[in-house]
């Protein structure tokens, strides 16, 4: 399964800020999913106390630069993204690992992630198991609150 890397720079006291100046990476990540949007929010807030200037891009509301890279809308709802300051895209687990790269405290767990065996176990359980649960359960969320609302 190839899988793409994209990065989103975000900070909760900000509204889904672009990437500053010499920004390094941009996440892109469905705000919609509470799940989703809890975990980035946490990452939000150690970027936000190191000053670690990512960005953060809720796709549920612009996909914005993911387009560019052939991501529709519906697609960038169901996996987390990244972009380098490359201006490489990186999907899924590749995303998350390079998040955990920028993170001091997460710097560990995006080594042991990227070991080959541990990588593939990684994208086996997110791609296969959480990243399709998530995203149905968010499309069910989505269309049982159109359903209450008409």
């Amino acid at each position: 399964m190839t899988t793409k890397t994209t990065t989103t720079e975000t900070s909760r006291d900000q509204e889904d800020a672009a990437p500053g100046p010499g920004a390094t990476l941009t996440t892109y990540y469905n705000g919609a999913c509470p799940v989703c949007r809890t975990e980035v929010e946490h990452y939000q807030d150690i970027d936000a106390r190191r000053g670690l200037g990512l960005g953060w891009q809720d796709v549920s509301q612009d996909v914005g630069p993911l387009a560019a890279h052939g991501i529709d809308p519906d697609s960038a709802t169901k996996r987390l993204y990244a972009i380098d300051e490359a201006g490489r895209l990186h999907a899924g687990v590749d995303a998350f690992i390079q998040v955990w790269r920028r993170l001091p405290q997460y710097q560990w767990l995006a080594r042991v992630v990227s070991w080959p065996g541990m990588r593939f176990v990684a994208v086996g359980v997110y791609e296969g198991v959480l990243a399709p649960v998530l995203y149905r359960w968010n499309r069910w969320r989505r269309r049982r609150r159109q359903a209450q609302s008409t």
